[in-house]
């Protein structure tokens, strides 16, 4: 395998670059990188929040991530030669692993997506998968699924770097892992070289949601996660009223009162107490100006669930944030005069603080399991790729939603391809008209229908036009050498740890 070598002492630009003018005996740089995702649990449950919002909003607003290194034209070449025995590591729970063949393929359970959030906001996806290791907490994806590399040497890891095993359409089936540390070949991290385009992630435990919860003041205070405050109106009786001064600091009780009105229009035994109108009536109130709950029309907009909002059947707005996804009504209120005593009504504000649990889901290796891992293996031998497609062919059409995992089958090509663009001198392909989308996926030798259990010995990088007929028919991976396997045997040798405790709390 090709290494990019440093002068003894010399220092590296930013772009990359060595330092112009450096000399001296040439020394290999080291082979591993690693880079902090979520460095401690606070900021893991921040990601979660981020997430799982409003119904996983954020998850269900990510779009699949098209690279900027799709490479405009391959060059193949001669075969690649490993450094050193094959080897190979056995997925979670195996001791033998014996391939079968057939027709129906049962996907894997332990594929999913990649969610991150890129530099200008937006949430994306690609494809990962879990794989073996001592903590059961390891993730392997391609390295640009975990670098931002849209300038030379510019490679920063993505905010928000998320995996969720079985993703589909909003649902979090195992849960969401949070990234933690990002191990990579050192040439990617500084270099930006595809030929070692992996990563393997280490993970905290998986979080589900676990419903939201009314608390004090004081706790909502102190709660690190997704919180917010709703005020509510409660209808209570005259002496209720009356006695009622406003206390703060308890959920759930009152905070302030509607003040009555000691003058009326002909009855001083009367008060003004809001009645819901359309926007039109609102609109033609006389003191429209003045939207505050105090005056004579005022609005107010809160944030409901889903089945508030489809129940909801008043005069009121109903609408849907396009960019949260959640569910708000905004209601109309003009004040009318109502005599006491005959169907006056009093009301009292409720401020209710309220916070959203989460619950610890184990280890990402228990719950789906793990794939194994070879590395140094002879081309030619057959290999499912699976991954998420999604993007269109060239010629413009597209046949994969992106929704639901695909798969290829083939044998790795004995010949390696070339793209200088990328720094690609060694890549390994199999025929396949995978789409962007796939690209992390894994390839899978020996894998075993029955088990859904393999060998990850690549994961899906490029794209190619070889015939240049407009479509996808190339899908390619770094190979997977002895340097890729010391690589993965530090990650899989990592702790990572909890996020949430039994009770919904966070570890420290």
């Amino acid at each position: 395998m090709k290494r990019i070598l440093l002068p003894a002492g010399g220092a590296v630009l930013a772009s990359g670059l060595l330092a112009a003018g450096l000399a001296g005996t040439a020394q290999a740089a080291p082979d591993w990188a690693t880079d902090p995702l979520a460095a401690n649990n606070a900021d893991a449950i921040s990601v979660v929040d981020y997430w799982s919002a409003s119904n996983n909003a954020a998850l269900k607003s990510a779009t699949a991530y098209y690279h900027d290194a799709a490479p405009t034209s391959w060059k193949s070449g001669g075969g690649y030669s490993p450094d050193g025995k094959p080897g190979a590591v056995l997925p979670t729970g195996e001791e033998k692993v014996v391939p079968t063949k057939v027709k129906n393929i049962n996907l894997p359970k332990n594929i999913g997506k990649v969610f991150w959030t890129d530099k200008q906001g937006k949430n994306r996806w690609a494809s990962g998968a879990s794989i073996q290791s001592k903590y059961r907490n390891l993730v392997v994806t391609a390295a640009h699924n975990v670098y931002d590399t849209a300038g030379v040497g510019d490679a920063d890891v993505l905010k928000n770097w998320v995996f969720v095993p079985g993703y589909y359409q909003g649902k979090t089936p195992y849960g969401i892992y949070v990234g933690k540390t990002a191990w990579t070949h050192y040439d990617f991290d500084v270099y930006e070289d595809y030929d070692r385009d992996y990563a393997f992630v280490t993970v905290y435990n998986g979080v589900f949601s676990g419903g939201v919860k009314r608390v004090t003041e004081n706790e909502f205070k102190s709660f690190v996660g997704s919180k917010w405050t709703k005020e509510e109106k409660k209808q209570v009786t005259k002496e209720e009223y009356e006695k009622w001064i406003g206390t703060t600091g308890n959920a759930g009780e009152v905070v302030d009162k509607v003040d009555p009105q000691t003058t009326g229009p002909d009855d001083k035994r009367g008060a003004y107490l809001p009645r819901e109108v359309s926007e039109g009536t609102y609109a033609g109130a006389a003191d429209v100006t003045t939207i505050k709950p105090g005056a004579k029309a005022f609005t107010e907009t809160v944030i409901v669930s889903k089945e508030e909002y489809d129940k909801y059947a008043g005069p009121g707005k109903k609408a849907q944030d396009p960019k949260t996804g959640q569910w708000t009504i905004t209601r109309y209120y003009v004040k009318q005069w109502v005599i006491a005593g005959s169907d006056a009504k009093y009301f009292i504000k409720d401020y209710g603080y309220f916070i959203e649990l989460s619950k610890d889901a184990g280890r990402l290796g228990d719950n789906v399991g793990g794939q194994g891992f070879a590395w140094n293996q002879k081309t030619g031998q057959a290999v499912f790729v699976f991954g998420y497609p999604e993007g269109p062919h060239p010629d413009g059409d597209k046949p994969f939603t992106g929704v639901t995992p695909k798969w290829v089958y083939g044998k790795t090509t004995g010949k390696v391809y070339v793209s200088a663009a990328q720094k690609i001198e060694e890549h390994i392909g199999v025929k396949g008209a995978l789409t962007p989308g796939a690209d992390g996926g894994p390839w899978v030798l020996k894998y075993n229908n029955n088990k859904r259990l393999g060998y990850v010995n690549g994961v899906t990088s490029q794209f190619g036009d070889q015939d240049k007929n407009g479509r996808y028919d190339l899908i390619t991976s770094a190979y997977f050498d002895g340097e890729t396997a010391d690589i993965y045997k530090k990650a899989a040798a990592v702790w990572s740890g909890k996020i949430v405790g039994p009770n919904g709390e966070i570890y420290k």
